[in-house]
């Protein structure tokens, strides 16, 4: 239930985000769904690695999820401070790099059509992060193209499964 519950505001917040790129939401505007989805996904980095039941397996889901909830943070950050975003283009290089071999183990690993979803999301989830790198560290004019990259990862990757998840559909 709790994956489900962070793929919903994860799906929120990229769909919203794609809005954003898309200058169809303002700039100090975004930093509310940003934070929230950080406050979300942190919850369950802290339960996932410092709770009563961690394992190396719930260890390693927070630091992956930690991922998401800096970068919502940084999102945010850049909003309130008005930095160019830089440093998070950066970042998002480092944590698409990060998706290479989560993706490869999750797709060597799959043993269901759920298993094999989840690791085609981190091949999505990476390739997202990589446009942001593109577009906020090298400057590359692809604004658009990463605004329905993301909007459309928010609802396939996050909102519809999330949804499902709760809705205890899937």
């Amino acid at each position: 239930m709790l994956t489900g519950f962070v793929l919903f505001y994860v799906g929120a917040v990229l769909f919203l985000n794609g809005l954003w790129l898309m200058g169809r939401i303002a700039d100090r505007e975004i930093v509310v769904i940003n934070i929230v989805a950080a406050l979300v996904s942190g919850a369950a980095v802290l339960h996932d690695a410092f709770g009563a039941g961690a394992s190396a397996a719930s260890i390693r889901n927070g630091a992956l999820s930690l991922l998401f909830c800096t970068t919502y943070l940084w999102v945010a950050y850049n909003r309130l401070s008005g930095a160019d975003g830089r440093g998070l283009g950066w970042f998002s290089l480092f944590v698409a790099v990060t998706t290479v071999p989560v993706f490869l183990r999750a797709l060597a690993a799959a043993g269901s059509a759920a298993e094999l979803w989840l690791a085609t999301n981190w091949a999505v989830w990476g390739v997202l992060w990589f446009l942001y790198f593109l577009l906020l560290a090298l400057g590359r004019p692809i604004q658009r193209q990463t605004a329905w990259v993301t909007l459309l990862a928010g609802i396939f990757t996050g909102w519809l499964p999330g949804f499902l998840l709760l809705d205890g559909l899937l």
